[in-house]
Protein backbone atom coordinates (compact mmCIF):
# COMPACT_ATOMS: atom_id res chain seq x y z
CA UNK A 1 0.00 0.00 0.00
CA UNK A 2 1.49 3.35 -1.04
CA UNK A 3 1.47 5.80 1.83
CA UNK A 4 2.25 9.45 2.25
CA UNK A 5 4.02 9.99 5.58
CA UNK A 6 5.99 12.72 7.29
CA UNK A 7 9.59 12.41 8.51
CA UNK A 8 8.42 10.54 11.62
CA UNK A 9 6.25 8.07 9.70
CA UNK A 10 2.92 9.73 10.60
CA UNK A 11 0.22 9.84 7.89
CA UNK A 12 0.02 12.82 5.56
CA UNK A 13 -2.80 13.66 3.18
CA UNK A 14 -1.80 13.81 -0.48
CA UNK A 15 -2.84 17.47 -0.73
CA UNK A 16 -0.26 20.06 -1.68
CA UNK A 17 2.27 20.77 1.05
CA UNK A 18 1.11 24.41 1.34
CA UNK A 19 -2.44 23.19 2.08
CA UNK A 20 -1.18 20.61 4.59
CA UNK A 21 0.81 23.35 6.33
CA UNK A 22 -2.21 25.67 6.40
CA UNK A 23 -4.49 22.99 7.86
CA UNK A 24 -1.83 21.78 10.33
CA UNK A 25 -1.96 25.17 12.02
CA UNK A 26 -5.73 25.14 12.58
CA UNK A 27 -7.64 23.73 15.55
CA UNK A 28 -10.02 20.91 14.56
CA UNK A 29 -10.81 19.67 18.08
CA UNK A 30 -14.55 19.23 18.25
CA UNK A 31 -14.86 19.49 14.44
CA UNK A 32 -16.49 17.01 12.08
CA UNK A 33 -14.82 16.12 8.77
CA UNK A 34 -16.40 14.42 5.76
CA UNK A 35 -14.17 12.98 3.03
CA UNK A 36 -15.00 11.82 -0.44
CA UNK A 37 -12.12 9.36 -0.88
CA UNK A 38 -10.46 7.64 2.08
CA UNK A 39 -6.78 6.99 2.74
CA UNK A 40 -3.85 8.58 4.52
CA UNK A 41 -5.87 11.76 4.89
CA UNK A 42 -8.47 9.80 6.89
CA UNK A 43 -5.80 8.84 9.40
CA UNK A 44 -4.34 12.36 9.39
CA UNK A 45 -7.76 13.88 10.10
CA UNK A 46 -8.52 11.29 12.78
CA UNK A 47 -5.55 12.58 14.80
CA UNK A 48 -6.92 16.15 14.64
CA UNK A 49 -10.72 16.11 14.53
CA UNK A 50 -13.49 14.77 16.74
CA UNK A 51 -15.08 12.73 13.97
CA UNK A 52 -14.14 11.69 10.42
CA UNK A 53 -16.67 10.25 8.02
CA UNK A 54 -15.21 8.93 4.77
CA UNK A 55 -16.66 7.43 1.63
CA UNK A 56 -14.56 5.17 -0.59
CA UNK A 57 -15.47 3.45 -3.86
CA UNK A 58 -12.60 0.95 -4.21
CA UNK A 59 -13.55 -2.18 -2.22
CA UNK A 60 -9.95 -3.32 -1.70
CA UNK A 61 -8.77 0.11 -0.53
CA UNK A 62 -11.88 0.46 1.65
CA UNK A 63 -11.05 -2.78 3.48
CA UNK A 64 -7.41 -1.72 4.03
CA UNK A 65 -8.31 1.71 5.44
CA UNK A 66 -11.22 0.41 7.51
CA UNK A 67 -8.92 -2.11 9.26
CA UNK A 68 -6.42 0.55 10.37
CA UNK A 69 -8.75 3.46 11.11
CA UNK A 70 -9.25 4.59 14.72
CA UNK A 71 -12.62 4.64 16.52
CA UNK A 72 -13.43 8.26 15.60
CA UNK A 73 -13.62 7.27 11.91
CA UNK A 74 -16.66 5.96 10.07
CA UNK A 75 -15.76 4.63 6.64
CA UNK A 76 -18.40 3.58 4.13
CA UNK A 77 -18.16 1.84 0.80
CA UNK A 78 -20.09 3.64 -1.92
CA UNK A 79 -20.20 3.86 -5.69
CA UNK A 80 -18.38 6.60 -7.61
CA UNK A 81 -21.76 8.17 -8.40
CA UNK A 82 -22.62 8.38 -4.65
CA UNK A 83 -25.77 6.27 -4.78
CA UNK A 84 -27.27 5.73 -1.34
CA UNK A 85 -24.60 7.61 0.60
CA UNK A 86 -27.27 9.50 2.57
CA UNK A 87 -28.41 6.29 4.23
CA UNK A 88 -25.17 6.41 6.23
CA UNK A 89 -25.25 10.05 7.32
CA UNK A 90 -28.81 11.32 7.01
CA UNK A 91 -28.89 15.11 7.19
CA UNK A 92 -25.74 15.60 9.24
CA UNK A 93 -23.62 18.71 8.69
CA UNK A 94 -19.83 18.86 8.62
CA UNK A 95 -17.30 21.56 9.43
CA UNK A 96 -15.01 20.58 6.59
CA UNK A 97 -15.76 18.53 3.49
CA UNK A 98 -12.82 17.13 1.51
CA UNK A 99 -13.21 16.12 -2.13
CA UNK A 100 -10.38 13.80 -3.15
CA UNK A 101 -12.04 10.93 -4.97
CA UNK A 102 -15.22 9.48 -6.49
CA UNK A 103 -17.18 11.57 -9.04
CA UNK A 104 -15.78 14.93 -8.01
CA UNK A 105 -18.51 17.01 -9.61
CA UNK A 106 -21.25 15.05 -7.85
CA UNK A 107 -19.26 15.31 -4.63
CA UNK A 108 -18.99 19.07 -5.15
CA UNK A 109 -22.75 19.39 -5.61
CA UNK A 110 -23.58 17.23 -2.58
CA UNK A 111 -20.97 18.91 -0.40
CA UNK A 112 -22.79 22.23 -0.40
CA UNK A 113 -25.80 20.74 1.45
CA UNK A 114 -23.55 18.88 3.92
CA UNK A 115 -21.60 21.94 5.05
CA UNK A 116 -22.15 23.60 8.41
CA UNK A 117 -22.79 27.34 8.41
CA UNK A 118 -19.16 28.27 9.05
CA UNK A 119 -17.61 25.32 7.19
CA UNK A 120 -15.27 24.96 4.24
CA UNK A 121 -14.66 22.62 1.33
CA UNK A 122 -11.22 21.33 0.31
CA UNK A 123 -10.88 20.23 -3.33
CA UNK A 124 -7.68 18.39 -4.14
CA UNK A 125 -6.32 18.43 -7.69
CA UNK A 126 -8.43 21.51 -8.34
CA UNK A 127 -6.37 22.39 -11.40
CA UNK A 128 -8.11 19.45 -13.13
CA UNK A 129 -11.05 20.22 -15.35
CA UNK A 130 -13.39 17.59 -13.86
CA UNK A 131 -15.57 18.19 -16.89
CA UNK A 132 -15.30 18.63 -20.64
CA UNK A 133 -11.91 19.80 -21.88
CA UNK A 134 -11.43 23.51 -21.23
CA UNK A 135 -14.32 23.74 -18.77
CA UNK A 136 -14.19 24.04 -15.00
CA UNK A 137 -17.63 22.94 -13.77
CA UNK A 138 -16.68 22.64 -10.09
CA UNK A 139 -15.07 26.06 -9.96
CA UNK A 140 -18.07 27.54 -11.78
CA UNK A 141 -20.53 25.76 -9.47
CA UNK A 142 -18.93 27.16 -6.35
CA UNK A 143 -18.52 30.64 -7.82
CA UNK A 144 -22.22 30.69 -8.80
CA UNK A 145 -23.17 29.66 -5.27
CA UNK A 146 -21.27 32.46 -3.55
CA UNK A 147 -18.13 30.61 -2.46
CA UNK A 148 -14.76 32.28 -2.26
CA UNK A 149 -11.62 30.36 -3.17
CA UNK A 150 -8.01 30.20 -2.03
CA UNK A 151 -5.61 28.09 -4.10
CA UNK A 152 -2.65 26.31 -2.54
CA UNK A 153 -0.23 25.49 -5.37
CA UNK A 154 2.79 23.29 -4.82
CA UNK A 155 4.12 19.79 -4.57
CA UNK A 156 2.52 16.91 -2.71
CA UNK A 157 3.90 13.65 -1.36
CA UNK A 158 4.94 11.34 -4.18
CA UNK A 159 4.07 13.85 -6.91
CA UNK A 160 6.71 15.10 -9.35
CA UNK A 161 4.66 17.96 -10.82
CA UNK A 162 3.19 20.79 -8.77
CA UNK A 163 -0.57 20.91 -8.58
CA UNK A 164 -3.31 22.68 -6.65
CA UNK A 165 -5.51 22.04 -3.62
CA UNK A 166 -8.20 24.69 -3.11
CA UNK A 167 -10.26 25.85 -0.17
CA UNK A 168 -13.81 27.04 -0.85
CA UNK A 169 -15.76 28.93 1.79
CA UNK A 170 -18.34 31.58 2.44
CA UNK A 171 -17.58 34.66 4.48
CA UNK A 172 -18.10 33.01 7.89
CA UNK A 173 -15.62 30.11 7.59
CA UNK A 174 -14.00 29.00 10.86
CA UNK A 175 -10.69 28.50 8.98
CA UNK A 176 -10.41 32.20 8.25
CA UNK A 177 -10.23 33.17 11.91
CA UNK A 178 -6.83 32.79 13.54
CA UNK A 179 -6.14 29.27 14.77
Amino acid sequence: MNKAVDGKGAPLPWYTYPMVEFLSNKDFKGRRILEWGAGQSTLWWAARAAQVTSFESDPVWYEKIKKISPPNCSIFLTSDDLQNYRQHIGNEKYDLVVIDGLDRFKCAVESMSLLSGDGGIVLDDSEGYWGKEGEYPILNLYRQNGFQRIDFFGYAAGVIQPHCTSLFFKSACFLSSGM
